[in-house]
C-alpha cells in the first residue's frame, strides 16, 4: 500500500513532493535581522533530509515585531540577499521554500531562552512592545503601548513591505502568524484585546487586523502560489478564543483565498492550561477541515512516522509539520521514508547509504 506521507500535495502551482513540512522553529541566531551560515545549514539540512516543505522561523515584518533581539527579520532590502541564498539551497533539494512571517505585540523585546526569556527592559537592549490592549503578557513586566488607529495602520504596511521582499527573496509559499499569543492573536483573543472601536469586542472586529493583514499581504503576494495562515485553535483559558470562532475565521479566511489553515493552540495567556500528549492538537486540524473544507496541517508532538500517516490516512489533515523531532532528525524525510517502505529520492552525495 503506497504512503499517503509520502504522497504529493497540489496547492495552486506548488506540487510538495510528500506532505512533510519543517515547522518554523525560532533558532535565536540573528544579528539585526539578518540570515546567517546557521539559518542556511540548519534551513538546508532539512531540505536535503527529505522534507517536502521548509518553513522558516517567525521572521519578523519591523524590527519592534521581533520576539528577541536574534530573531530573523525582513523589514529591510538588506536582508533579501542571504535569504535568497537559503530559498536557492532548498530549491536545489527539489524542496518548497516557505517563510513565516510576524509581529510578537506584547511578546516581544525578551531575552532568547538560553539568556534566560524574560522581558528586556530597554535600558537591556530591548524596546517598547506594543498591543491591542495595555496588558502585559506576565502581571510583573512593563505593560505594552495599545496601539492607535496610525499604529495599526503602520503594522498593516509593515506586513505589506515584506510580502514584496518575500517576492523578492524567491519564496514559494507564505505564512501568516496568527497563532501563539503573537500581535494578530492578541487581537483575536478577548483576553489580550479590551479595545472598545472597531478593533475590540464583537467576533468582526477583533478578527478585523488579522483581515486586513491579510489583504495587504495577497496585495504583494502572487495568486499562484500558496498562502498560509497558523492560528490557535483555541486559548485553553475561560473567555478566551475558541475553537468555534477558529472554525468561523477558517471559513472567513478560505472564502478570501487562504490555502491551508496551519492549526496549532495556546500562547494567549500565562495562565493556559494545556493538556499535552501526542496528537493533542490534531482534532482541531480535523474538525476545521470537516467543518470548513480547507486544507489543514497538523501539528504538537508528532513524532512517529506511523504516527504521521495515521493522521493523514485518516484525512484528520492534510499535511503534517514536525518541529522538535526535525531538530533531533535532520534527516526525517529520508529517515520516514524507510521506515513506511516508500521509495524517494536521496540526495547524490548520500545515495550510498540509501540500502
Amino acid at each position: 500500500m503506497s504512503s499517503k506521507l509520502f504522497s504529493t500535495l497540489q496547492i495552486k502551482s506548488i506540487t510538495l513532493k510528500n506532505r512533510i513540512a519543517i515547522s518554523p522553529m525560532c533558532q535565536y541566531s540573528s544579528l539585526d535581522g539578518f540570515a546567517n551560515d546557521w539559518h542556511l545549514v540548519h534551513l538546508g539540512s532539512r531540505a536535503s533530509g527529505g522534507a517536502g516543505l521548509i518553513i522558516q522561523e517567525a521572521t519578523a515584518v519591523s524590527p519592534e515585531g521581533r520576539i528577541s533581539p536574534e530573531d530573523l527579520g525582513i523589514w529591510k532590502d538588506e536582508h533579501i540577499e542571504k535569504l535568497q541564498s537559503i530559498v536557492r539551497f532548498i530549491k536545489s533539494q527539489n524542496a518548497v521554500a516557505g517563510i513565516q512571517l510576524a509581529h510578537a505585540g506584547r511578546k516581544a523585546s525578551s531575552a532568547s531562552p538560553w539568556n534566560g526569556g524574560r522581558k528586556l527592559t530597554i535600558e537591556n537592549g530591548g524596546w517598547e512592545t506594543v498591543a491591542p490592549s495595555a496588558i502585559g503578557f506576565h502581571e510583573n513586566e512593563a505593560v505594552p503601548l495599545a496601539l492607535d488607529k496610525a499604529g495599526i495602520q503602520k503594522v498593516i504596511s509593515d506586513f505589506k513591505a515584506a510580502t514584496k521582499r518575500v517576492v523578492q527573496a524567491g519564496y514559494q509559499l507564505l505564512e501568516i502568524h496568527a497563532a501563539h499569543g503573537y500581535l494578530l492573536h492578541q487581537f483575536m483573543s478577548p483576553l489580550s484585546n479590551l479595545r472598545t472601536d472597531e478593533y475590540g469586542g464583537s467576533f468582526e472586529n477583533r478578527i478585523r487586523l488579522t483581515m486586513e493583514v491579510l489583504e495587504a499581504v495577497q496585495s504583494e503576494w502572487p495568486k499562484e502560489l500558496p498562502l498560509f495562515v497558523r492560528i490557535s485553535a483555541t486559548d485553553w483559558a475561560d473567555g478566551g478564543w475558541n475553537i468555534e470562532e477558529s472554525i468561523q475565521l477558517s471559513k472567513i479566511l478560505k472564502e478570501k483565498g487562504v490555502d491551508l489553515i496551519d492549526v496549532s493552540s495556546g500562547g494567549a495567556v500565562s495562565h493556559q492550561q494545556i493538556p499535552l500528549g501526542p496528537n493533542y492538537q490534531v482534532p482541531f486540524a480535523e474538525q476545521i477541515k470537516n467543518e470548513t473544507g480547507i486544507l489543514t496541517g497538523a501539528v504538537g508532538l508528532i513524532t512517529k512516522s506511523d504516527q504521521a500517516e495515521e493522521i493523514l490516512a485518516s484525512e484528520k489533515a492534510d499535511l503534517v509539520l514536525f518541529a522538535r523531532e526535525s531538530l533531533r532528525n535532520p534527516n526525517l524525510g529520508l529517515t520516514f521514508a524507510q521506515e513506511l517502505n516508500a521509495d524517494v529520492q536521496w540526495p547524490k552525495q548520500y545515495e550510498r547509504a540509501k540500502k
